[in-house]
Formats: C-alpha cells, structure tokens, sequence
C-alpha cells in the first residue's frame, strides 16, 4: 500500500490525514510507504523571522514530524529546480508538470489533497485552492507519458504505464462551513502520535497561528497546552460535520478525478470506517454511477 499526500503547506498533512497514515503503518507495517509533498516554500507564514530563517525552520521541522511519523518528505520542484512561492500558489503549466512528475515517479495506491472550494460564501487560501485544482487539472494525464516532455525530456519512443491512483479530498479548516466528506476515520488511538508529530512544528503553532488571529488560540506553554488545543481543534471539526463525539476524526471525499475505486475496495484498505459518522450507502450509489 502507497499513500502520497499533497498539500500546500508544512503542517496541513498533521492537521488532517497523520492519523489516518499513522493507523495504515500500525495495520500494515513495512507493506505501508507514505510520502508527503509540500507544495510550497513555507516563506511567507511568519511575523518577525525572514523569510530565509522561515522556510528553513518549517523544512527542519517537516522533516522532525516525518521522523515521528515514519514518512518521506520531499518539497515540490518545479522543472527549474525552485520550490513554488508560498502565499502566490497558481496553476501554471510548470506546478502542473511537477506534480505529473512527482505523483508518476511514486505511483500511489492513494492521493489525497485539499478540496476545491465549490461555496463562494466559503473562506479560503490561496494556496489550497491552487494544490487543489491543479491535482484534479492534471488528474487524467497523470498516465499520459508525453504530457510533460517538453518540461522533463524522456525517450517518447518507449513508454511504460503508470498506477493512476484513487484521489480523496481532505478536510480543510480554510473552507469552513463548507466541507463535505464521505468517509470518517476515528484516529483517537492515534491522537498522541499526531499531537507529537504537531509539536514539532513550533514556529507555527507556537508563534504563527497564536498570531494571526484567524485560529483565536493563545501560543501553547507546553505540549500539555498543545494537546488540549489540538483536542479542541478536532472537536470543532466534528461540531461543524454533526459528529457527536469526543474522538479524535479525519475525514475524506472521494473523487472521480483519477482511478474510480469500489465501495468494498476503500472499506477492506482503509483502517476501520465509523458508520455512524460516514456516507457509505450513498458513497456506493455515487461510485456505482460513475462506473466503479
């Protein structure tokens, strides 16, 4: 089993799947790779350091989570070699050809990346926005060998087929009052590995989001201070969704944009659906319709 995670930022991948990635490697052991690409340079997120200190610091702290957590960590290149720009993301035929490259070369059983905003009334950021309509612009050519040969020279004379994978939506805090989801995973047993793998990321949740007032929470004293703001953080999640739990959830759409899978496909791979809290019969309808 592969998963890659595609995202904008460093932390989104915590914030959203390191639970559900984290129950895959205790179910499946070494027949489990996770890769997380960050899509962005992570240069722009801060008050008082450069951006140079910045986008260093959030690469040594990435790099800390993926140590916890057991996954590969690459930032995106474009064909020139540079990292997009944080807070400037577009869809431009080189993030294009990066991610056609990137997802080819890991040829993963699932994608999972940020959902397209589809409410105007929705907040947003920029560079989700950005990841998420790229994923699904370059979806179809993702087994397409010469889609990107002017931006990646390949002998086109030979071609060998690539996996398409099964592309899932996660949830995003910046679309709030907005977000959909299909399946629901409770990552409760895995809440301490998360709230580690988190921590590391100090210069955002200790100095940045504490900041930027959007999240309204007081920069955390201790990873004691942590747990209980990241406890809250997966409460307000479930409030939003109609979840009444105190468990720890994260949650997942499924599209059409790559490989359609069978309903029974996602519920034997995945760790353990919660019924109670997923879509699952009209999941089924949906997939059967597009031709699963």
């Amino acid at each position: 089993m592969k998963a890659l995670f595609l995202h904008a930022h460093f932390d989104d991948y915590e914030f959203t799947a390191a639970g559900t990635f984290e129950l895959w490697r205790r179910k499946l052991g070494a027949d489990f790779t996770a890769k997380v690409v960050v899509c962005t340079d992570g240069k722009a997120g801060h008050h008082y350091r450069t951006r140079e200190e910045t986008g260093a610091l959030r690469l040594r702290e990435q790099a800390a989570a993926a140590a916890i957590g057991g996954f590969q960590f690459e930032p995106l290149r474009l064909p020139n070699g540079r990292i997009p720009r944080e807070a400037c993301l577009r869809v431009t035929t080189d993030l294009l050809a990066a991610l056609w490259k990137a997802i080819r070369d890991f040829e993963p059983d699932y994608l999972f990346c940020p959902p397209v905003a589809s409410d105007p009334r929705a907040g947003i950021h920029v560079d989700h926005v950005a990841v998420a309509s790229a994923v699904r612009e370059v979806a179809y050519m993702i087994n397409v060998p010469h889609a990107f040969t002017p931006e990646y020279p390949a002998d086109e004379t030979k071609s060998t087929p690539v996996k398409v994978p099964v592309i899932l939506n996660t949830y995003d805090g910046y679309q709030f009052g907005a977000n959909t989801h299909d399946l629901a995973v409770d990552v409760e047993v895995a809440f301490e590995t998360v709230c580690e793998e988190t921590w590391c990321h100090q210069s955002q949740i200790a100095e940045w989001l504490p900041w930027i007032g959007r999240h309204k929470m007081a920069a955390p004293k201790d990873r004691e201070e942590w747990k209980a703001v990241l406890r809250e953080r997966f409460l307000r999640q479930n409030r939003e969704l109609g979840f009444k739990s105190q468990h720890a959830f994260e949650m997942f759409t499924v599209t059409a944009w790559g490989a359609v899978p069978r309903a029974e496909q996602l519920l034997n791979d995945f760790p353990p659906i919660t019924p109670k809290f997923s879509h699952v019969k009209k999941l089924r309808q949906r997939l059967a319709h597009w031709g699963a």
